[in-house]
């Protein structure tokens, strides 16, 4: 099978992570001038493993910049929204009158679609672009325009919260005009990613949903 992963900016991302670690991890501890301070040193503590380390290589890339979504409550982007989920994700302003209405639709579509694996093991992530106007109050009545389910969550934040997270999905422009119509379909426990054109039929979308969201991990 053929995968296309989310951007280049994130494979970069995760091999500059993982060279890093590796790095830290070939790094020697000195020896001690004497030679019995490494006993006394063994005696008194044990080798601690830092957070960082523990951290996944999409953890380490994500991080967990903080969102907030159409109830006004703050979500982790990797840890609360992405960890062990698959998602689909689109971008989106309030008061866009051309695409943003029609790929909501298609992600409404696509939520009907899911039935009860929504909020399950899948969310839908619509991310604002334009985050000083599209506070949770007005997310939250435009969810309500496309009937919403608990799963799909409206994220805005502040602004450089939001460009930070766009700017890690390559999907960070200048102009909310000129943001991609573009589908991010993601799979955080085997690491498929692909992209979908958002104005496509639902027909078309739902089996490149379905590829990331039953992936099992074989490789191709």
């Amino acid at each position: 099978m053929n995968r296309s992963r989310l951007h280049t900016a994130i494979l970069s991302g995760l091999c500059a992570g993982l060279l890093g670690a590796a790095a830290l991890g070939a790094q020697a501890e000195p020896a001690p001038a004497d030679p019995h301070a490494g006993h006394a040193m063994h005696a008194k503590s044990t080798p601690q493993v830092s957070t960082q380390d523990e951290m996944s290589p999409a953890h380490k890339y994500f991080g967990d910049v903080k969102l907030i979504d159409q109830d006004g409550r703050e979500r982790r982007l990797y840890s609360d929204l992405l960890q062990g989920k698959s998602v689909v994700i689109n971008v989106v302003f309030t008061t866009c009158t051309s695409a943003c209405p029609a790929m909501t639709n298609a992600f409404a579509k696509i939520q009907e679609h899911l039935g009860d694996r929504l909020g399950r093991d899948v969310s839908l992530l619509s991310i604002s672009i334009d985050p000083v106007t599209d506070t949770p109050a007005k997310l939250k009545d435009y969810a309500a325009r496309f009937k919403a389910r608990p799963g799909w969550y409206f994220l805005t934040g502040s602004k450089a919260n939001v460009d930070e997270t766009l700017k890690k999905l390559g999907q960070y422009v200048e102009n909310k005009e000129d943001h991609l119509n573009l589908f991010l379909i993601g799979n955080e426990k085997t690491g498929l990613w692909k992209k979908a054109f958002g104005l496509a039929s639902p027909e078309q979308l739902f089996p490149i949903v379905d590829s990331v969201v039953d992936d099992a991990g074989s490789q191709s």
